[in-house]
């Protein structure tokens, strides 16, 4: 039995002569990616010169040359000696080197060239030429192109151009160009689209870029993420945050949703519209819907913070930002808005610190962070530290603007120091930097708050040689300093310049003028000028009532201030905290009490904060009632609206405190002073002094007495009359010559009064002798002894048996009593 033969490989097939023939095609390749032509590339030159030891780079384009040129043109150029076969790159460089862009010149380079006849190459010269960025000389080439025979109009053409005027703020230019492509049949794509969209949002022309939108959207064109960002930012940079938004929501039914540049955008529109707390809430729904912000955003809401008043959490916002440093790191930005917060609420000394520690994190302050330091110096009249900001502004490289030196002229003038801020004036012209009109009003200010009028007076007259007409500003700030100067006559003399120079007078100045002439009480030219204001249509506001009412009372018409008051009520203006204050002084002063307290419980219910000088006012109304226990509470009602308190209100308690007999309580509110480092003032120290007397606390009084050497100019003689009398009926003797001696030096006036005091305690010690160095001391001070001070020591010498001050002591008697017969 035979086995089957194993499985072999099938036998070859014999070829068919009939099939046909088997193509071997070729692996496939992978698409080549599209890009431009090899002669259309821009590629980097390098030549360098050996000899002279130059390196020069450039970049090159050939473009299409004269051997690739149709055969009709070809022979054209070889014809023709006057025909250059030159690269693109060559020729951009033979144009941009004209001195001047005018159009023969361009016209003469061009009709050169032979790369003319290819229409390929008029998009890489244009390319070339708006990379160079020069305006003229792209205009002049553009309109050689459209002159030549073989030009064909060219979205990319168009497109390079209206980003080039865009890039120059051409806008109506640039919209020429829109419509001009569209004339010759060139439909616009999104990138040109986009293009002019955003030159028309730098300019702020936020209808047109919407209008272009629209067209946009009517040609069929989607708008993308870019185009409704930038629309938006056309809005949000003119103010108009209510279409910004519209469009946010808009974008979104559009199905394009908005990313964090959308928002920043909608933030920048709420802050340029002032509308901060609007700005606020839409960050806490930014932070509602996990949109992780970026440091431009928290900035955006950190100025707005502090716009707002909420610079507490605007600083909390700042720490968070220092903790999460790897995602939004603080920027100048950030540390310039925060010392700008610090400089709003006084806080000199917290607004250099934030500048200290952006120094110490290593960021670079700017120009604006050195002027917020040295706007929050002037603004308390610190003109050392601002003059040392400001040379530190140039040692490290940064050079003043108008506003560093504007700055600097407040300080000066803030601190009494016209001449100084003279002189900056002076520094700022020898620099080159031209003042504006906000810096010749800063320096007329610091003329006028030093009672120099004339050199105020001049000072208008130089700017106008200066070519700087004054304004409304400028007129205001001299009839302030007529107030100040007590130049009255001056008032009229301005009022008919601005007239002359046609400077309509705003609020503010009539506010001013009104103000100067009731602070020299002339009550009938205020109101002239009120009823001037009236027929002019400019509607007075709380700050001319205000000035009105405490004016008036100044001058104890009170019948007429409240007439003002009720003027105020019925043209429903908005009632102040200062108009409350006014009117609260006016019931007080004519001691109307009831209306006083129904007025301050009206304030209150108003929603209107009363401050220090409405709670001062209302003080000084129990105290000259005498209901110290209202005032009390009062006080305390005072700190529980957290109202920081002063030394005027604090005096004023201790009086009604002392006039019912409540001593104690005067020396806890001294107390109180002490931890809110209040300083001690002229009336303070005598009431204190008062209940340390009533008390027979020589303990507290002599602590005072200790602590008068930096006060004591100020201190009345009746006040240091009162605390040598206290001392001396202590027995507190060597105390009370301290005190004498510390007036002495402090160059205090020290008359009969004085001595008389002083006599008076040692004589009822016994102490003659020191009784009889005082009355030698009045004869070397030039102040002449009574004839009652020489005979009321004799007894005491008389009892010690010192003859030798007897006989002393009668020559005087009897010198005395010759000069008076």
């Amino acid at each position: 039995m035979s086995s089957a033969p194993p499985p072999s490989s099938p036998a070859p097939r014999a070829p068919n002569p009939e099939a046909p023939p088997r193509v071997v095609r070729p692996p496939r390749r992978p698409p080549r990616t599209p890009g431009p032509p090899p002669w259309a590339e821009r590629r980097p030159s390098i030549s360098v010169d050996y000899d002279r030891g130059r390196r020069t780079a450039r970049v090159e384009v050939d473009g299409i040359g004269a051997d690739a040129l149709p055969a009709r043109h070809r022979l054209r150029v070889e014809g023709s000696r006057w025909q250059r076969d030159w690269k693109v790159s060559e020729v951009t460089a033979r144009v941009l080197a004209l001195p001047r862009a005018e159009a023969h010149a361009v016209d003469a380079v061009l009709n050169c060239w032979a790369g003319r006849f290819a229409r390929r190459n008029f998009p890489l010269l244009i390319r070339e030429i708006t990379f160079a960025g020069s305006l003229q000389h792209a205009v002049h080439v553009f309109r050689w192109m459209k002159n030549q025979e073989n030009y064909c109009a060219r979205n990319d053409i168009y497109g390079m151009m209206i980003r080039l005027h865009a890039r120059h703020s051409q806008i109506d230019q640039a919209r020429g160009l829109f419509f001009e492509m569209q004339e010759w049949r060139c439909k616009p794509d999104a990138d040109i689209y986009n293009s002019l969209i955003h030159a028309h949002a730098r300019a702020g022309q936020w209808r047109w870029a919407i209008n272009i939108m629209d067209d946009m959207l009517r040609a069929a064109i989607p708008p993308s993420r870019t185009t409704y960002n930038n629309v938006i930012n056309a809005c949000g940079a003119a103010g108009n945050w209510k279409k910004a938004l519209e469009l946010c929501k808009k974008m979104t039914r559009n199905g394009v949703g908005p990313d964090l540049v959308t928002h920043n955008i909608v933030l920048s529109a709420f802050k340029n519209g002032s509308q901060y707390s609007k700005a606020i809430a839409y960050f806490e729904m930014m932070k509602g819907a996990n949109i992780a912000p970026d440091t431009f955003t928290l900035n955006i809401v950190i100025h707005c913070l502090v716009k707002d008043g909420q610079y507490g959490e605007a600083i909390e916002l700042l720490n968070s930002m220092r903790e999460k440093r790897t995602q939004c790191p603080p920027d100048v930005v950030t540390y310039t808005s925060i010392m700008h917060s610090y400089y709003v609420c006084g806080k000199v000394e917290d607004c250099k610190a934030v500048f200290d520690m952006m120094v110490a994190e290593g960021v670079k302050p700017n120009i604006v962070s050195y002027n917020a330091l040295l706007g929050a110096y002037a603004s308390r009249g610190m003109h050392a530290d601002a003059l040392g900001i400001f040379k530190l502004l140039k040692q490290n490289g940064l050079r003043p603007d108008v506003v560093s030196y504007t700055t600097l002229l407040n300080a000066y003038g803030r601190s009494g120091q016209p001449e100084k801020a003279r002189e900056a004036f002076k520094e700022m012209r020898k620099n080159s930097c031209r003042p504006n009109i906000v810096s010749y009003n800063a320096l007329i200010d610091a003329y006028g708050s030093a009672g120099m009028f004339k050199e105020a007076i001049s000072l208008l007259h130089e700017m106008e040689k200066d070519g700087i007409p004054p304004d409304v500003v400028s007129i205001s700030t001299l009839l302030t300093a007529c107030g100040r100067c007590r130049q009255i006559t001056k008032i009229d003399t301005i009022l008919e310049a601005a007239k002359s120079r046609g400077i309509k007078l705003n609020i503010v100045c009539y506010n001013s003028g009104i103000g100067s002439y009731l602070n020299f009480g002339d009550y009938g030219k205020a109101l002239e000028l009120y009823a001037v204001m009236m027929a002019s249509n400019v509607n007075p506001d709380a700050v001319t009532y205000n000035i009105l009412i405490s004016g008036l009372c100044k001058v104890g018409k009170y019948a007429e201030s409240l007439k003002f008051f009720e003027d105020m009520v019925d043209l429903r203006i908005p009632l102040t905290k200062e108009v409350y204050s006014s009117l609260i002084c006016s019931y007080v002063k004519q001691g109307k009490l009831t209306e006083a307290e129904s007025t301050f419980s009206s304030m209150k219910e108003s929603g209107c904060l009363p401050d220090v000088l409405t709670y001062t006012a209302m003080i000084e109304a129990y105290n000259d009632d005498g209901s110290w226990r209202n005032a009390w509470d009062l006080f305390k009602e005072m700190e529980g609206n957290t109202v920081q308190p002063d030394a005027i209100i604090c005096s004023s308690l201790m009086e009604a405190l002392n006039r019912g007999s409540q001593h104690e309580r005067v020396l806890q509110l001294m107390e109180l002073m002490k931890e809110k480092c209040i300083p001690l003032n002229q009336k303070a120290y005598f009431e204190i002094i008062a209940s340390c007397s009533m008390l027979r606390d020589w303990k507290t009084a002599s602590e005072i007495i200790e602590h008068l050497d930096s006060s004591l100019s100020s201190i009345s003689v009746g006040t240091l009359n009162h605390l040598l009398t206290f001392l001396g009926k202590c027995g507190k003797t060597e105390c009370m010559m301290k005190l004498f001696y510390k007036m002495m030096s402090s160059c205090s006036t020290v008359g009969v009064s004085t001595y008389t005091v002083l006599l008076r305690n040692l004589l009822a010690v016994g102490k003659w002798r020191k009784y009889i160095e005082v009355l030698q001391w009045m004869e070397d001070a030039g102040v002449s002894p009574t004839l009652y001070m020489y005979q009321n020591v004799l007894p005491y010498i008389w009892r010690d048996n010192s003859m030798d001050y007897v006989t002393l002591m009668q020559e005087k008697i009897n010198s005395l009593r010759e000069k008076i017969t």
